[in-house]
């Protein structure tokens, strides 16, 4: 079998031209070398050389493996280095599911300050699971989950990314928008609008409505945040989004945020990667710049 050394003092022979300058190269004494010379042309039943004075010129077997030589070694040494890379965690490609549908302005910045600073990992965003964000993460359908529901495994573990508060959004114009905050009942006779997830795990109902005893006169779930908001300002309905795109949507829309009850409703964002992946580099940069882009300003009048 054909090694990478055999290659190595093919290409070395032909560069340095003398067996004396060729060992030199290789680290090898030139009884070493000669030796080498003699066994690869036992094993390969072939004569890759022939001597000319102090020079060695090729036969048409050796230009044969010189050739392959040239081919094969740069592809081994980039290979080589590129699993190097990946084991020092700086090369590699980062899987990221998603689980928060308001995200896309926070993950856009992470994303693109990622590829800059990351220039040999690429990212893939994946938001559709089969089962569960968790699922995923642990079958290794993704490396990295983004998700506001902290959930303890002992395979998992949990990186917080930064703080923010759930508040209601209503219409400019809507009796509702004189309020500061506003209460369960109040909503009784209102259109929610959501993303499209299921109720269990939206915090309105699960931390607002239901603990009152609640129900919003009718629920509907859009995809499009632009739609949903031109129907909350036209009053057709109220929706609950994150503070931070709150403030950025009231710019665009004749909307108001108010408060969920007295004190709020207040959450963490969360980066759960494998136990085992804690020491990847790339990983770690990433949960990082997540935390210095945070988007969660404090509820304000």
């Amino acid at each position: 079998m054909i090694e990478p050394s055999h290659l190595k003092i093919m290409l070395a022979l032909h560069e340095k031209g003398t067996l004396t300058q060729a060992a030199d190269a290789l680290c090898l004494t030139q009884s070493a070398l000669s030796h080498q010379i003699r066994y690869l042309e036992k094993k390969l039943n072939v004569k890759l050389w022939q001597r000319y004075g102090r020079r060695l010129r090729l036969t048409a077997a050796g230009e044969l493996l010189l050739q392959t030589a040239k081919k094969v070694l740069p592809t081994l040494l980039q290979t080589e280095q590129a699993l190097k890379a990946m084991g020092d965690g700086v090369e590699g490609l980062l899987r990221i599911g998603v689980e928060c549908f308001p995200c896309n302005e926070w993950l856009t910045q992470v994303v693109a300050h990622s590829l800059q600073r990351q220039p040999n990992v690429d990212i893939d965003i994946i938001r559709q699971f089969h089962f569960s964000g968790i699922e995923g993460l642990l079958n290794h359908h993704v490396d990295l989950l983004i998700t506001p529901d902290k959930i303890d495994h002992k395979l998992l573990q949990h990186y917080p990314l930064f703080d923010y508060e759930q508040v209601l959004l209503v219409s400019d114009k809507h009796p509702l928008a004189k309020q500061r905050d506003v209460s369960a009942e109040q909503l009784q006779s209102e259109v929610l609008f959501t993303f499209p997830i299921e109720k269990q795990r939206l915090d309105i109902y699960q931390q607002f409505l239901w603990p009152a005893k609640v129900q919003p006169k009718g629920h509907k779930q859009i995809e499009s945040l632009a739609i949903m908001l031109q129907m909350v300002e036209y009053q057709r309905g109220v929706c609950v989004l994150p503070e931070w795109l709150a403030d950025s949507s009231s710019e665009q829309y004749g909307v108001k945020k108010l408060r969920l009850g007295n004190k709020g409703i207040h959450k963490t964002l969360y980066a759960m990667i494998k136990k085992q992946d804690q020491s990847i580099t790339y990983i770690n940069n990433f949960i990082e710049f997540g935390k210095k882009n945070a988007l969660a300003p404090r509820f304000t009048e």
